[in-house]
């Protein structure tokens, strides 16, 4: 420092600044990770350096980068689950800036009281990164395509998924409030129908698959009209179980759709086939046939 007034005033080399850090933000209002798929390489700001008069630098700006609910982040190269966003509003430093370094004020002692050298800051942590969506639902819908999933969600629910006669016409899963009495409600999921070998990636793959293991009870949705009822249920529980074992132990609900087609005798003949240690009912969502049972009994599983 040297001034009119001070012409020896010793070192007033200030701290800098430390880079800028990478944030992950949960937000509630979204749903997807799409507004991400562009937004691939993310670099802070760096901090600014330090200045006489023991001026600290500004520090990096940081970057918020903002997820739905139930956002898994993790190491690219590692593949190792490095953070969690379950709440609206969570913040986690997801990479760190560098630290600023120590300017030459910080290293004056009586025996050297004019330093020349000051400390550099610290690089800021570089990596690839991968985000990973794994939707936060009550209930799962699980059933072959054209199972009547997405009917059966627009019926209960305020959400309007794509319906058509045709294979996969769910491409994304869909969630949907489902109101239920005094005022009370639950979440439940429409996931992209499997198929048999949906565990090796035959159809959409296993890319849907992920979702099931937020749900707390799944709800199997299996045709009136099917070929085999048990065989179509045996199959959707391979697939789950290739995928993962402990999707097992879940809480399981199997619904007979479009049972409005249906005399009680067929259904007593379905009844028979089905696994007698997993409630079962048969419901319609053309003719709203069983749905308050339906909403009770997914309400008791979620509650018991």
């Amino acid at each position: 420092m040297r001034n009119k007034l001070t012409a020896m005033g010793g070192p007033d080399g200030g701290d800098g600044g430390r880079g800028g850090h990478i944030i992950l933000r949960g937000n509630a209002q979204l749903w997807t990770l799409l507004h991400l798929r562009y937004y691939k390489n993310v670099l802070a700001e760096n901090g600014e350096g330090g200045s006489k008069n023991n001026c600290t630098g500004r520090d990096g700006n940081d970057i918020i980068i903002e997820v739905p609910l139930g956002t898994i982040a993790r190491d690219e190269e590692t593949g190792e689950e490095e953070v969690e966003i379950l709440e609206d509003g969570q913040e986690v430093v997801w990479l760190r800036g560098g630290r600023g370094g120590l300017g030459n004020s910080n290293f004056a002692t009586p025996t050297n009281q004019a330093p020349d050298h000051a400390q550099p800051g610290e690089e800021g942590v570089e990596g690839w990164k991968t985000l990973e969506l794994k939707v936060l639902a009550d209930v799962g819908l699980v059933g072959f395509p054209n199972a009547g999933k997405s009917t059966l969600l627009s019926v209960i629910t305020a959400a309007r998924p794509k319906i058509a006669d045709y294979a996969f016409t769910t491409l994304t899963p869909q969630l949907g409030m489902v109101e239920y009495r005094e005022g009370r409600s639950f979440c439940i999921a429409d996931l992209p129908g499997i198929i048999e070998g949906a565990a090796e990636g035959k159809g959409l793959g296993h890319r849907f698959l992920r979702h099931i293991e937020r749900n707390s009870a799944l709800l199997f949705l299996i045709p009136a009209d099917s070929a085999d009822h048990r065989k179509e249920f045996e199959i959707l529980l391979s697939e789950l179980e290739q995928y993962n074992e402990e999707l097992l132990q879940k809480d399981f609900l199997i619904a007979i759709s479009k049972s409005d087609m249906l005399d009680d005798e067929l259904k007593q003949a379905i009844a028979a086939e089905l696994p007698q240690e997993i409630p079962h009912l048969f419901i319609s969502s053309v003719s709203n046939q069983g749905l308050i049972t339906l909403k009770d009994e997914l309400w008791k599983i979620l509650n018991k």
